[in-house]
C-alpha cells in the first residue's frame, strides 16, 4: 500500500511560504492620502517585493507645487512651465495608489490560502500543479450516483478499473439518494460524462458544508482489500489537498470577503478534475464514452476490442428518439492501460460505472470472465462480497439478540421510489406467501423484521398493517433513524476513523472552518446487518439492489 502523503502538506508549508518579508515605511502607516502603506503581509514570493514599492514610494519627494524649483540660493532663477515636471512624479503615485487599492481588496484574501493568488494571476485554462505531477503517482476516479446500493456497485466496478490499470483509486463519499441521477442506459438516454462528474462534485461541496460528507470507505470496510496491495486508495478529499493545493474544508467560509476568491479556487479545482473543458496533456484523460456507446471488458489478449456488442438499440427506437449509437465493446487495459493515449496522464476521470446484465449483455461493465493472472483472481474474489464496517454490523447484531431474541424472518419492502411503487401488490402477495409457509412449519408467534420505505403512519390499510395488528400470530420489528441503538453505532463509527485518511484532518488548513460535522445516518446499513442473520429467512423486493446486497451478506455469511 502506497501513502499518499506529499511531503510538506501541512499547515507549517503553508505558513513558511507565505511569511512575509519584513519591511517597514519611513513616513509611517499614513502619508497623508488615507492610505496605509503597511502591504507587507501582502506580497507573496511571486509577487512585487516590499522593499521595490516603498522605494517608488520615497523617489517621490513632496514639493512646492507654486514654485518647485524654488531653492533659497536662486531666488531670481529662470520660471519654468508649472504643467510638466511636477505631474509626473504626481502620475506615478496616482499609479501606485490605484494598484494598491486593487490589490488590497481582490488579491488579499487570496493570499491567505496556498494557491489562491498563483492561481489567480494564470491562465483560465485548467492546468496541473507542479506539484501534482511531481508525485509520479497514477490515479483514476469515477462519478457515483443515484442510491447507495448502485454506487456499492460502481465502487466495485471502479476497483476492478484501479487494479487492472494499476492506478490509485480516489474513493468518493456516499452522495445522497438520487441527488445525482444517470438515466437509462436501455433508452439510450443518459447524462453526458463531464456533466455528471460535475454534477457530483458540486454535491460534495454541499455535502462538506452542510457537515455530511461521509466516505464510502468509512462504511464500507476495504481494509483487507488494501492491506492485500491489490489496489491503492486515496480519499477524495486528501487527493484535492494535492492535486489542487486547496483544502476541501474551505467550502464552509462564512467571511463575505474571502468566500468570492475560494469560490474560484473550488470552481478552478473542480473544473479540473471533472474534465469540464476536456483532458489536458499529462494531467487529466477525461472519459466522455458512456453505456451509450462502449461496454468495457478485459481479456488477457483483448480478443474483444472493437467488436460490436449483441445489444444495441432497435431500429423503432433509432426513428423514435433519433439516435444512431453503436455498442462496441472495448479493452479497458488495451484502451487505457500501457501503451495507450491514456498512459501519460495522471489522473484518469469516468463518468458512472453503473452496470447491470441486460438483454444476455452488461450495460457498462463486462469483465466477469476467469483469467490466468491470479492478481486479478484474488481481486474479483475480494469484490463479490465488500461487508460493512465492524460497527455497523455489530449494530445489527445486537439488535437480533438483545430486541427480537428469537429465530426471525427479515422482509425488505421497497414500496415508494421509481418503479417499485406500480408493483406493490406483488411485492406483498411474496410476504404473504413466505409467512404462509412459515406457519405450516413452526410456532407461533412468527417474528418478524421490516424494513421498508413505506411510513408507519401508511401501513394501516397494507399487509403490513394486518400483521402488526395480529398480535397473537405475529410478532413485528423495525428500527428508525433516531433509535438509540443506530445512533450509538454512528458514534463509535466515527471515532473508528475508517476513511482511509492518509493526511490527518488536524493538518488540513481549513478545518477550523468545518466544525459542524454531523453523525452519519446509519439506518440503512445497520438494517441490513440485521437481515444477513435472519434465520427464518429472507424476502427482498425484485429487482431492488439492497435485497441482491442483502442475499450476497447472507450467502457469504458476514453477519456471522
Amino acid at each position: 500500500m502506497v501513502l499518499l502523503t506529499p511531503k510538506g502538506l501541512t499547515e507549517e508549508r503553508f505558513s513558511a511560504n507565505h511569511r512575509s518579508k519584513p519591511c517597514s515605511c519611513r513616513s509611517g502607516k499614513d502619508s497623508g492620502y488615507g492610505y496605509d502603506y503597511d502591504y507587507a503581509q501582502l506580497f507573496s514570493p511571486n509577487s512585487l517585493e516590499c522593499g521595490e514599492f516603498i522605494n517608488v514610494h520615497h523617489e517621490c519627494t513632496p514639493i512646492n507645487i507654486l514654485n518647485p524649483y524654488t531653492t533659497p540660493t536662486r531666488m531670481f532663477s529662470k520660471r519654468r512651465p508649472l504643467y510638466r515636471f511636477p505631474l509626473i512624479p504626481l502620475s506615478v503615485l496616482a499609479v501606485v495608489l490605484s494598484f494598491l487599492f486593487l490589490y488590497h481588496y481582490y488579491v488579499k484574501p487570496d493570499s491567505q490560502f496556498p494557491g489562491f493568488s498563483k492561481a489567480s494571476a494564470s491562465s483560465h485554462a485548467p492546468q496541473c500543479s507542479s506539484q501534482a505531477l511531481a508525485l509520479g503517482e497514477k490515479f483514476v476516479w469515477y462519478a457515483p450516483h443515484s442510491g447507495f446500493s448502485n454506487q456499492l456497485s460502481e465502487f466495485k466496478n471502479a476497483v476492478l478499473m484501479a487494479g487492472i490499470l494499476n492506478r490509485t483509486l480516489v474513493v468518493p463519499p456516499i452522495l445522497d439518494h438520487h441527488a445525482v441521477a444517470l438515466g437509462s442506459c436501455p433508452k439510450f438516454r443518459v447524462v453526458d460524462p463531464k456533466d455528471i462528474r460535475n454534477s457530483v462534485w458540486d454535491h460534495m461541496i454541499e455535502l462538506i458544508r452542510s457537515g455530511r460528507y461521509i466516505s464510502i470507505a468509512e462504511i464500507i470496510d476495504i481494509a483487507s482489500l488494501v492491506s492485500s496491495s491489490l489496489v491503492r486508495v486515496i480519499d477524495l478529499r486528501d487527493f484535492v489537498s494535492i492535486w489542487c493545493d486547496i483544502s476541501l474544508d474551505l467550502a464552509c467560509i462564512t467571511d463575505t470577503k474571502l468566500q468570492s476568491s475560494v469560490s474560484k479556487s473550488l470552481k478552478r479545482c473542480g473544473s479540473l478534475l471533472t474534465g469540464l473543458h476536456g483532458s489536458v496533456e499529462k494531467c487529466i484523460y477525461a472519459i466522455n464514452e458512456d453505456c451509450r456507446t462502449t461496454v468495457w471488458t478485459y481479456h488477457n489478449d483483448g480478443h474483444e476490442d472493437g467488436m460490436l456488442d449483441s445489444f444495441q438499440p432497435d431500429e423503432q427506437l433509432k426513428q423514435k428518439k433519433k439516435i444512431s449509437y453503436v455498442r462496441r465493446r472495448k479493452d479497458v487495459y488495451k484502451t487505457l492501460g500501457p501503451g495507450s493515449e491514456v498512459e501519460s496522464a495522471s489522473l484518469l476521470a469516468f463518468g458512472s460505472l453503473f452496470s447491470s446484465p441486460y438483454k444476455g449483455s452488461e450495460l457498462y461493465v463486462d469483465i466477469h470472465e476467469s483469467h490466468q493472472d491470479p492478481r486479478f483472481l484474488s481481486l474479483m474474489e475480494k469484490i463479490q462480497l465488500l461487508p460493512f464496517v465492524p460497527e455497523i454490523m455489530i449494530a445489527g447484531k445486537e439488535f437480533a439478540k438483545e430486541t427480537i431474541k428469537a429465530p426471525f424472518l427479515c422482509a425488505q419492502l421497497r414500496l415508494l421510489d421509481g418503479q417499485f411503487k406500480n408493483h406493490q401488490k406483488a411485492t406483498f402477495n411474496g410476504l404473504r406467501q413466505k409467512i404462509e409457509s412459515l406457519r405450516k412449519e413452526g410456532p407461533l408467534p412468527i417474528h418478524i423484521f421490516v424494513m421498508t420505505d413505506l411510513p408507519r403512519v401508511n401501513w394501516v390499510d397494507t399487509y403490513l398493517g394486518n400483521l402488526t395488528r395480529d398480535k397473537h400470530n405475529y410478532k413485528v420489528y423495525f428500527l428508525k433513524e433516531g433509535d438509540e441503538l443506530v445512533k450509538q453505532a454512528a458514534v463509535k463509527l466515527m471515532a473508528a476513523g475508517h476513511g482511509q485518511r492518509f493526511i490527518s484532518n488536524s493538518n488540513t488548513i481549513g478545518k477550523k472552518y468545518c466544525s459542524n460535522q454531523r453523525l452519519p445516518d446509519l439506518l440503512l446499513y445497520v438494517e441490513q446487518a440485521v437481515c444477513s442473520s435472519a434465520s427464518l429467512g429472507f424476502v427482498g423486493t425484485p429487482g431492488s439492489t439492497i435485497a441482491e446486497n442483502i442475499e450476497l451478506m447472507r450467502k457469504f455469511g458476514s453477519s456471522s
